[in-house]
């Protein structure tokens, strides 16, 4: 096995030492190390593209969120060209935030300290008595705008990074070929149902990212009470036998994104006593659509996928899962008995706010050309399971905090975390998309892999 010396604490502990390759342990001390979390700002959150947000939030020229990029807080913005920009949010005079503000309009950014100028694009205007030459005279103009980001919009989601050499064809890898299928089907494309929800946990940033590694196995026991109450279907005396989502094929690729594909046909006898035997594609399509799919947007599916991605839709769908380092795909499945629309489009960022605090972010989404009644209900669904206060998250924000709780003891420390249940990746007959796959009930090897693109990029000096 390869070792990387790229990574020593001042202690002495290296990277080998917090992560055990050959027995698949993970110390818990890499849940609270002060010193870890900074060369993580520097290693994974500098070079990784980072999920910002979705174009829909800034429509109009002038318009601008604010996000974080780890630590670093940024401007995203729309400029009269219709381009869009980040920018660090930090004036290039005396590091003053430039906007203070959440969101908005502004044609241009001043900032509140000396009055320097910025345009959305980041460029920069000058600075008060212009004659006076305020900015001074050792650089150009061209020289003081603010830090930008490079940006990549996909599905209309907005991703950036500060790495100069990494492309966002490469950050996805082989994992673009589902994820098409969640963010690029439909012509329009998704939007963002209002802005995003947000509140802080006291944990570190891993806890719940290797989470999202596909942890399917944490449904039977965390979520349980969702399965007993029908709410995610099952019943107390069948749980352990037919818990939903708990047979599939899970997906890991080297980049650290993974995804859990679980076959429509058991979701739907979750729900109604329908056989998918003997079905077309379009048959089983219009069954059981796709979370936010009405029936009249499935022609749709078939003008912007593959053929091989609309196959998959219809039978062994991606559901859940996550992109490396920090997100959570929740595109859920849930049909309804009242006529209402089905099922919940979000995803979680959860943002580093020191080694003891991260920033839940929830973005709510529906396919923009889908009816106000549709994504009136998509909104409302997504914030009953996967919202901050939602069943789903209710139990997972319970979780999180304990073992930040245990991570900062001194024999706590010593404690492994343990993923030694691992299927072994092996290739389903007739299965088309990449990736490292395994098949059957869900165990540890997707969270594996997350740990390893974790430690492939921390070893990198």
């Amino acid at each position: 096995m390869l070792h990387h010396p790229g990574l020593t604490l001042s202690d002495g502990t290296t990277l080998d030492n917090l992560i055990d390759r050959e027995m698949n342990e993970v110390s818990l001390r890499v849940m609270n190390d002060k010193e870890l979390y900074e060369l993580e700002m520097e290693r994974i959150f500098a070079r990784t593209w980072l999920l910002l947000g979705h174009e829909s939030e800034i429509p109009k020229a002038g318009d601008y969120v604010m996000r974080d990029m780890a630590e670093d807080n940024v401007i995203v913005s729309r400029d009269r060209s219709g381009e869009i920009h980040v920018m660090l949010n930090v004036c290039p005079h005396r590091g003053m935030k430039v906007c203070t503000a959440e969101a908005g309009n502004a044609h241009a950014h001043r900032c509140i300290y000396h009055g320097w100028a910025f345009r959305p694009d980041g460029s920069f205007i000058g600075a008060p008595i212009e004659k006076e030459q305020m900015h001074g005279n050792k650089r150009q103009k061209e020289e003081l705008g603010l830090k930008k980001a490079r940006v990549h919009l996909y599905g209309g989601l907005i991703f950036a990074t500060w790495n100069e050499d990494l492309s966002f064809d490469d950050y996805l890898g082989d994992a673009k070929f589902y994820l098409d299928q969640l963010f690029c089907r439909t012509d329009s494309g998704l939007e963002m149902l209002g802005p995003p929800q947000r509140f802080v946990l006291p944990c570190n940033w891993k806890i719940p990212g290797e989470q999202s590694g596909s942890d399917g196995f944490h449904t039977l026991t965390l979520h349980r009470s969702l399965m007993e109450g029908g709410i995610m279907g099952g019943t107390a005396e069948s749980i352990y036998d037919t818990a939903p989502g708990m047979y599939g094929v899970d997906i890991s690729v080297p980049q650290g994104h993974t995804l859990r594909c679980l076959e429509a046909a058991q979701t739907f006898k979750m729900f109604a006593d329908v056989s998918f035997e003997g079905k077309s594609t379009e048959e089983r399509l219009n069954l059981l659509s796709p979370p936010g799919i009405t029936k009249d947007l499935i022609p749709q599916l078939f003008k912007n996928l593959t053929e091989d991605q609309v196959n998959q839709l219809a039978t062994i769908p991606p559901q859940v899962g996550g992109m490396f380092p920090n997100v959570l795909i929740a595109f859920i499945f849930a049909p309804r008995t009242d006529g209402g629309a089905s099922g919940a489009l979000s995803l979680h960022t959860y943002v580093p706010k020191g080694p003891d605090r991260v920033e839940f972010v929830n973005f709510i989404f529906a396919e923009k050309d889908a009816p106000e009644d549709v994504k009136r209900d998509m909104l409302q669904n997504a914030i009953w399971s996967t919202g901050t206060s939602g069943t789903i998250e209710q139990d997972d924000a319970d979780t999180w905090p304990q073992i930040m709780r245990n991570a900062r003891g001194h024999m706590s420390k010593t404690i492994t975390l343990k993923y030694q249940a691992l299927h072994g990746h092996e290739r389903p007959e007739g299965w088309v998309g990449g990736g490292d796959l395994y098949p059957g009930f869900t165990k540890d090897d997707t969270q594996w892999a997350w740990w390893m693109a974790y430690y492939n990029l921390m070893a990198e000096a």
